[in-house]
């Protein structure tokens, strides 16, 4: 099972050294934010050489991208039984929306610098949004096949699926003076709910 899970969610074997880069940058990002992360603060903080950090990633944006990585994968990983039907699909992204917004990584760059967030989620997808991606459209395929999800591609569902959690998710603090917690939650139970139904 763990192998399996392992392979669904693409996930790096990161080392002892790299792990202690990405958790230098982790704490980079924290204390100064994105624009705080810089090779030689990382290699410094991890005690490591640079050379040692550019032989793993080639710049400090591809640190800040491993590091999203590995947070996403942790939060998924949370989550070690598949969803069979809609209502378990929409229950687990609801949950992953929560643990997302208050993950001491997304949930800092959700509050301080959104602007960073969008850079990072919206303007591409990267292996953190494959990641997710993946682990929606095997949950759709096993809901498809109890008749309790429309027919459509897994992948192409779990891309709408993945847009409006994360538009959602983005705009949660903008609006949250126009709708309360319960609320916002439960329209966007509606919204996720809608797109899956037959």
């Amino acid at each position: 099972m763990e192998d399996r899970q392992a392979l669904l969610l693409d996930r790096p074997v990161w080392d002892e050294a790299e792990t202690r880069m990405l958790d230098a940058a982790v704490e980079l990002i924290a204390a100064r934010g994105v624009g705080g992360v810089t090779v030689a603060e990382v290699a410094r903080n991890a005690g490591v050489s640079r050379p040692t950090v550019y032989r793993r990633w080639a710049s400090a944006d591809e640190i800040v991208r491993a590091a999203l990585h590995r947070a996403t994968v942790s939060l998924i990983e949370q989550f070690p039984e598949p969803a069979r039907s809609r209502g378990d699909i929409v229950r687990d992204v609801l949950r992953f929306s929560e643990l997302f917004r208050i993950d001491p990584l997304y949930g800092r760059l959700l509050e301080r610098e959104p602007e960073v967030f969008t850079r990072y989620t919206l303007q591409r997808i990267g292996s953190s949004q494959r990641v997710i991606l993946q682990w929606l459209a095997s949950a759709i395929a096993l809901a498809q096949q109890g008749g309790t999800v429309r027919a459509g591609a897994p992948s192409d569902l779990a891309v709408m699926l993945l847009l409006i959690a994360q538009s959602a998710i983005l705009s949660h603090n903008t609006v949250s003076a126009l709708i309360d917690e319960p609320h916002w939650s439960s329209e966007l139970w509606h919204a996720l709910d809608g797109h899956l139904r037959p």
